[in-house]
Parts: C-alpha cells; structure tokens; sequence
C-alpha cells in the first residue's frame, strides 16, 4: 500500500495514537499549532495546564499512575526548557514522560538569526539532561521516532525521552509510513542466578524485603514472596503501598529511620527489589549488609551502585519474582515470623512517629477519611517525608507521588492533576507547604477548568521550613526563608476553586470528606499547629 501524504502534525499524533496515546498535557504555541489542529481530529484529549513545568508534572504523575507513558507537549525555547525540570524528576524517578516539542528549522543558520523561540542546541541540551532526545530530519521518520521513543521508554528501565519536530515539518506535507508499536519483552532474571538465590533463601532464618519503585509492577507476586518466605518488608518513598502497609508483615516506608538500619543488621538475607538504595531514601548514609544481599534490578548498572549484592538479578521485577515464587513452593509464614515483624513495626513506628510529632494530628485525620487505593501527590514538604511518608499507612502501587530523586519544589499538584486524569476513581490528595505551592499554585485553574474533585492541602508553616530548621542547626543566621502569609482561599476562589483556612483535626477531616465530594478542587488551607508551625 502506497503510504498517504500527510503533514508532519498529522504524522506524529497518528503515531502517538498508534501507541495508545489518550490525553496530552501541553500548551499551545506559534510553532506547534500544526500538531494542535489534529489532536481532536484523532480524538486525543488535551489539558491546558497554566505553565509548561505544570504540564510535565502533570504527565509524570498520570504515568506513575496508570503505567503508561505521559505525553507532554510544549512549544520550542522557552517553553520546552521550563519543562525540563520536570522531565529532569522523571529522569531521577524512573517515570516513562514523552516530551515532544517543536525545534529550529532544518536548514536554520548554525550560530542562530534570530528567530522566535530560539535556542542553540535545544535537543543537545535536553539529551544531556535526560539522556535521549531525537530531533527528526523528515516527515517520513516521525512515525519512526515516535515508536523508537516509546521502545526507549517501556524497555529495561523506565525513562524519560524527548522527541524534536523541526518546525517547518510540522507542516510540510510527504508520504509517512505507520510504524507499529514495538512488543517490548520483559524477562525474569537467568534461570542459573535464580537457582542460586532460591537456594539461599531456602536457607534463610531471618529474611527480609526492601521494595522501591521499580517494584511496583510486582505488588502480588511481592506480597506472595513475603509470605512465602515470612520476611517482614520495608519500602521506599517510591515503593510506599506496592506491599500493603497493612500488611502483618508490613514495617513500613522510609528507608531513613534508624529502625531499618537495625532491621536491615539483623537480617541474614536481604532481597532488595527495584531501589537504588540512594542517599534520597536513605539520609544517613548506606546500609550495612551484614548477611547476603540480594538484588534483583531492571538496570544492569543500578545492580552494582550504592551496594555489591551477592546473588545479581538482573531482570524485570515481576517476571523475576514469579520466578523465585515458582521454585520456593508453599508459603511458610509462621507465628514466629509475625511476631517478629511485630518487633520491627514497633520501633520503626516509634521512630517515625517522634520525627513526623507535629504532623501526627494531620495524618491520622487523613487516615480517617481516605479511602483503600486513595493517592497522596505530595510535594518536597515537611508535611510529607516528615509527616505522611512514615506515618500514613497506604495500599496499591503508585499511590504515593513524591519527587524522590531530583527533590523539585512545586511537584504535588500538577502531579495530583495527571494521577485524578489518570485513576478518575481513585482518591486523589495534593499535599504542600506554602512554600513550595507557590512554584505552581496557578494550576489550581487548570484543576478547576477539569472540573476535578481534587482536595489541594497547603500546611502554612510561614515560609521554607525545612531550610530554615538547617539554619538553626548550623546556629547560622536565619534569612531569607520566612515568607509574608497568603491569603490562599482568596487565591483558590479566585482561580474558581472552594477555599477555607481549618486549624485543628476535626474541622480539618470534615472539610476534606467534603472536598471528594465537591465540583471543583478544594484549596485546605491549614494553619497553626495542625500544620507543623
């Protein structure tokens, strides 16, 4: 069949189609109004948010959400490099994010003229921080691009990539061929290295589990493993709810508590599934493996940083797992391991409840109204890897979004944005401090405009917290980090959104019942001690 002539607009969003594309985040600009122009005609749905950093935010929290690539759509210059950060948290996070952009025209003078929107080396710059970005040289390799895009996204580990549509293709008119989907493997670990781990494990007296994000492919085939082997299991803030935190054999999210440390000590086996072991997660440096450590890892490279494991499984988190459940038979949870995961839960939630003290009031009011599978999109807040991380007990993969790696202020809400797109049944929470909510409060608009029923909590502790607390211990001068108040329910009604300032639990836990329930998003303001202040 002889290929059709179509535009270079036309071309891509046929191939994001192709690719089971339903909803783009973007912005519309001069030099990207020829791929606008097909995105109803294909029937793919847009949402403007109000910033172009907001947009890829908003896909990296739908792609946590649903497993699936987020597609972010952004102009050329400007609008492409205030997306950067974003996709730059997607790199840190392992999040499948498309960034598509226009770039300078095919035959643009090398050292630039002047043109609209220009930037010198757009896709180099957007490569160097993400590690892949494809600027196309015809109408017929887009269809290419887009599937080679895609490949690079949803194989080995999950990243980011960046597409780049010269301008003037977006336009022209050539023939352009489809180019199917590539049917992307994911293999367990090799049956020989399998066999070894097996091995040890069904030697193992005092077993146990760290699950991060890459694990959360593999929530059933985890929970059978734990039982199976009686292992109570700890996880990172990426891995928080992947293995129900009510789970007996639970301890808990948050690699940084002293409780883990002693738990990981006593261990004599060790599987640590999908986690850099990072200083992110950890804080207080690494973990010491006394006994066997056993890794099981996606990313070859990831498998030998941070820790040396002794039996190396490279291999898809879920395939892999299946397979160790194949060989290790029935399940052997016991009294025995119960009560010792006991032991672990009690002094992990010891620890966690002294550091996250002035948040405890906050999390237990949200833990009474949220519902199981509820997601708390929360930003680099005290309120959050103080407060819900260690203390708010979650189930079901992706279910808490944070910006681990990268640690970008401003990441909550637009996150909340794509996940409520993404998981429309689910529960869906943005979680702030004042501070940080003010590097995208303006997608409160984009909130109210889709008409979400998305409650958008801001702890006001009066400015950057967090820093102002290092100053301290520094026994530095404190500047710089106290900030006016704001008044954000006159911002939210504003922005056509509910508002109201609550100061204790009870009026806290009614007013965000109600925000589920409501016609837009509800901005919570929360002051006082309630907040942490």
């Amino acid at each position: 069949m002889t290929p059709p002539r179509i535009s270079g607009g036309d071309a891509l969003v046929r191939a994001l189609v192709a690719h089971g594309t339903e909803l783009v985040f973007g912005i519309p600009g001069t030099h990207n109004l020829g791929i606008y122009r097909y995105l109803a005609e294909h029937d793919v749905k847009h949402v403007t948010p109000r910033h172009e950093q907001g947009a890829g935010f908003a896909a990296d929290g739908y792609a946590r959400v649903t497993g699936k690539p987020g597609v972010c759509l952004t102009t050329s210059g400007p609008a492409v490099l205030n997306a950067m950060t974003a996709v730059t948290q997607s790199y840190s996070d392992s999040v499948p994010v498309l960034l598509i952009s226009p770039g300078m025209p095919l035959r643009h003078p090398g050292r630039g003229n002047g043109t609209l929107h220009e930037v010198r080396h757009q896709s180099v710059a957007l490569e160097a921080v993400i590690g892949y970005s494809n600027r196309v040289q015809s109408v017929a390799e887009i269809p290419l691009a887009v599937a080679q895009a895609f490949a690079h996204m949803t194989s080995g580990r999950p990243r980011p990539a960046h597409l780049e549509i010269p301008l003037d293709l977006i336009d022209t008119v050539e023939k352009a061929s489809e180019v199917p989907p590539v049917l992307v493997a994911h293999p367990p670990a090799d049956a020989v290295t399998i066999a070894a781990a097996v091995g040890r494990l069904n030697a193992a007296v005092r077993p146990g589990l760290i699950i991060g994000g890459g694990a959360k492919g593999a929530a059933e085939e985890i929970t059978a493993l734990a039982e199976r082997l009686g292992a109570p299991v700890v996880a990172t803030a990426n891995g928080k709810g992947t293995f129900s935190e009510r789970h007996q054999l639970s301890i808990g999210a948050g690699l940084h508590h002293k409780a883990v440390a002693e738990f990981v000590a006593e261990c004599d086996v060790v599987i640590a599934i999908g986690t850099e072991l990072a200083s992110t997660d950890l804080w207080n440096g690494p973990l010491k493996f006394p006994g066997d450590l056993i890794r099981i890892d996606v990313d070859p490279a990831q498998m030998i940083t941070n820790a040396l494991p002794d039996y190396r499984l490279v291999g898809d988190a879920q395939a892999t797992v299946t397979a160790l459940n194949q060989r290790l038979g029935n399940a052997k949870t016991s009294e025995d391991a119960t009560k010792r995961a006991e032991r672990w839960q009690k002094l992990f939630r010891k620890h966690a409840r002294a550091q996250g003290a002035p948040w405890l009031p906050l999390v237990e009011a949200m833990q009474e109204v949220l519902a199981p599978g509820a997601i708390i999109a929360g930003d680099s807040a005290m309120a959050c890897y103080y407060g819900t991380l260690s203390n708010l007990p979650l189930e079901g993969p992706a279910s808490f979004l944070y910006p681990t790696g990268f640690g970008t202020l401003g990441y909550g809400l637009p996150a909340a944005i794509g996940a409520k797109m993404g998981a429309p049944d689910r529960q869906v929470v943005a979680l702030h401090g004042d501070g940080g909510v003010m590097f995208t409060l303006p997608e409160l608009a984009t909130a109210a405009q889709e008409r979400l029923a998305l409650p958008v909590i801001i702890c006001d502790n009066g400015g950057y917290g967090e820093i102002r607390r290092e100053m301290v211990d520094r026994s530095e001068p404190v500047h710089g980090v106290n900030l006016p108040g704001v008044d954000f329910v006159k911002v939210a009604k504003g922005l056509n959104c509910h508002g109201l300032t609550v100061d204790d639990e009870d009026k806290f836990a009614i007013a965000l019942r109600k925000a589920f329930t409501a016609d837009r998003p509800t901005v919570i303001h929360v002051m006082g001690d309630l907040a942490g202040a």
